[in-house]
């Protein structure tokens, strides 16, 4: 793409020249004989190229990068006032002098060098100004898409930034469980370090595309899940539902590992209750539904929010800004000892 956008843009100023160059010899020509017409614009058509070409690629590319428009300013009309001065002696010496032989002595050349001068001005400032006018129009562009080239790049380590929040929080988590459970029952440990190394090897190959298959993740949450549901044992009410149509809708990987993570990190069991999680994740026409709802106290669970490292909520609602900015809803609800968290999400198809 590269190659045929330069060739476009030198062709462009090709043709600009070239319709100038015509311009400025019929305009000669009708006033003079071809001879010294055919003179005047070679000679105004090269040195207004030369002066513009300096103006356009070097001053105001540099006056743009360093955002020094104003000292701009004063380069473009120096080169304005130089080139008008330099169209006055075309004007005078080529012009004039083939029509009116000019009176001997330089002192008497100065009033046709002056009206030549004055009068040259509008035409310099109309040349400079079209010709900045054009690649003040091609840096702004090219600056504008670099812009969006660097928001992307922000863009995408901000998100690997909080992608891998996730992964040593689970890891640390799912081993801290494996190593209790190796001093009490080991067939259960061996069991946890199976889906130990499902999960593992979701995050390893996976999670570093910008979307996966939702059933695949999806089967990473129930493995989650599972991996909690062990843990907690008896002590614990845990009900799961997972309900997913669409086999060609895509979503953003270990999303909603931190809402599953939360309902058991934040649950409460009350004096003579046994604690509860339920979590539901449905998916229909595109649109993905998840629940978690688990049993809540505020004064039980105020420590356990005061040493928690932003990995969580916080994580979620921060890629949900940067991935789904106008295609999420959530709401969470705290209130007589419950806690509930619903998202409702857009998902993503393959053709996306």
């Amino acid at each position: 793409m590269t190659k045929p956008f330069i060739l476009r843009k030198y062709i462009f100023v090709t043709i600009f020249w070239l319709v100038f160059a015509v311009a400025v010899y019929v305009n000669f020509q009708s006033s003079g004989d071809r001879d010294t017409a055919f003179l005047q614009t070679v000679v105004l058509v090269v040195v207004s190229f030369l002066f513009t070409h300096a103006l356009t690629t070097k001053l105001l590319p540099k006056a743009l990068r360093l955002k020094k428009m104003k000292l701009f300013l004063f380069q473009a009309a120096a080169v304005i006032l130089l080139l008008s001065l330099i169209y006055a002696v075309i004007f005078t010496y080529i012009e004039v002098e083939s029509k009116n032989q000019l009176p001997p002595g330089f002192g008497n050349h100065i009033p046709v060098l002056w009206k030549g001068f004055y009068m040259s001005i509008p035409a310099s400032f109309l040349i400079n100004g079209s010709a900045c006018g054009i690649k003040f129009y091609q840096e702004h562009g090219k600056i504008e898409r670099d812009h969006i080239l660097l928001q992307q790049a922000h863009l995408e380590n901000q998100l690997k930034l909080l992608q891998d929040q996730i992964n040593p929080h689970v890891v640390f988590n799912i081993l801290n469980h494996i190593h209790i459970l190796m001093k009490t029952d080991t067939k259960l440990a061996d069991y946890l370090l199976l889906k130990f190394s499902d999960i593992l090897r979701y995050q390893l190959y996976h999670c570093s595309q910008n979307l996966v298959p939702v059933m695949q993740d999806i089967e990473h949450l129930q493995n989650l899940v599972e991996v909690e549901k062990l843990r907690w044992g008896n002590e614990l009410d845990v009900k799961a539902e997972w309900n997913i149509e669409s086999k060609g809708a895509f979503i953003a990987p270990l999303l909603l590992v931190p809402l599953v993570e939360n309902a058991f990190k934040f649950v409460c069991r009350l004096p003579g209750q046994r604690g509860y999680v339920v979590i539901s994740c449905l998916e229909k026409d595109g649109i993905l539904v998840f629940y978690a709802e688990n049993s809540y106290s505020d004064v039980a669970s105020y420590k356990k929010k005061e040493g928690s490292s932003g990995i969580g909520l916080q994580n979620v609602k921060k890629r949900l800004k940067l991935q789904y900015p106008d295609s999420h809803d959530l709401k969470i609800e705290s209130d007589n000892n419950v806690y509930k968290v619903t998202l409702t999400l857009k998902l993503s198809t393959e053709n996306e």
